[in-house]
């Protein structure tokens, strides 16, 4: 209980804060509560009255749809590969950039943060980096989605504050006469207490390989290495339009792309749902991790 006596002004002043953010909560998360909610829904009677803050006749047919069919799979299977050695990739990367250019004694400190930053602000464009992937020989492979975009300087920046904020000079120094080189500085001190923005990193990374498609349309042509997000972006968009151009003459057009809207719905949240599951086992570093880490530049 607070010890604190509130003035009825200041009460109503909260009172006021608390539904202001309880209006803006239900904006954000109304869209994702409807798209859950249409996805359990009968499509016909979704049709006629789309406001939804219950299923309409519950069914799981399009589930059913979804799962049975094997681009899914196909693209589950691809998407979760891309994305963990994607993210692997990206945590050693970033790393290894990172710790340098947080050492105070390392020589050209100014010059490799000013290169690395330069970077952020002017890249070469999509025709030099496709020619570029085409010469190394990654086109078609998944390492065309990885590669490139191995290391994010904006998230590099943001590590390597951390690393010169949360982790003491004194300890470091500890370290260094106990006998530790920089590596075992780094492996055996610097990463045990970095759990929070490693989590954060893992948690940047990862939704963005999980959720990229454009790399894997200009990169990839093999549908057996299509990830997820690329079925996805077919049934939504690409067949649609097919769908669209056939319905002069057939008769079932109707049925079918009602059944294809509760198809979309279900495709979206089973596509969204491992980063549903992900996100609530590192929320509680996500916060530490991103303040202490963006505090100072």
């Amino acid at each position: 209980m607070s010890l604190v006596n509130r003035s009825q002004g200041e009460k109503l002043f909260d009172g006021i804060n608390v539904a202001i953010i309880l209006i803006f909560t239900c904006i954000i998360l109304y869209p994702l509560l409807y798209v859950v909610l249409a996805s359990f829904s009968n499509p016909a009677e979704l049709y006629e009255n789309p406001l939804l803050i219950w299923p309409r006749g519950f069914n799981v047919e399009s589930y059913r749809l979804v799962f049975e069919n094997p681009d899914i799979w196909t693209g589950f299977r691809n998407s979760i590969l891309y994305t963990f050695v994607g993210t692997f990739t990206n945590i050693l990367m970033t790393v290894l950039a990172a710790y340098p250019l947080s050492r105070r004694d390392f020589f050209g400190r100014g010059f490799f943060t000013f290169v690395f930053t330069f970077t952020m602000f002017f890249s070469g464009g999509l025709i030099p980096m496709y020619l570029v992937n085409q010469s190394i020989g990654i086109v078609g492979s998944m390492w065309a989605l990885i590669l490139p975009g191995a290391i994010s300087v904006f998230n590099m920046i943001i590590m390597r504050t951390y690393f010169q904020t949360r982790i003491p000079r004194e300890l470091e120094e500890s370290a260094f006469m106990d006998g530790c080189n920089d590596i075992k500085l780094l492996m055996k001190v610097v990463l045990p207490l970095s759990a929070p923005i490693i989590a954060v990193m893992v948690l940047f990374y990862g939704v963005g390989h999980w959720n990229n498609y454009f790399d894997a349309l200009i990169y990839l042509s093999d549908r057996n290495q299509f990830p997820l997000q690329l079925f996805l972006r077919e049934i939504l968009v690409k067949e649609e339009m097919e769908n669209m151009l056939q319905s002069a003459s057939d008769t079932g057009y109707a049925d079918r792309m009602l059944a294809k809207e509760g198809l979309k719905y279900a495709v979206v949240v089973v596509s969204a749902l491992p980063l549903l599951i992900l996100y609530p086992l590192l929320s509680k570093f996500f916060e530490k991790g991103i303040l202490v880490g963006s505090i100072k530049g």
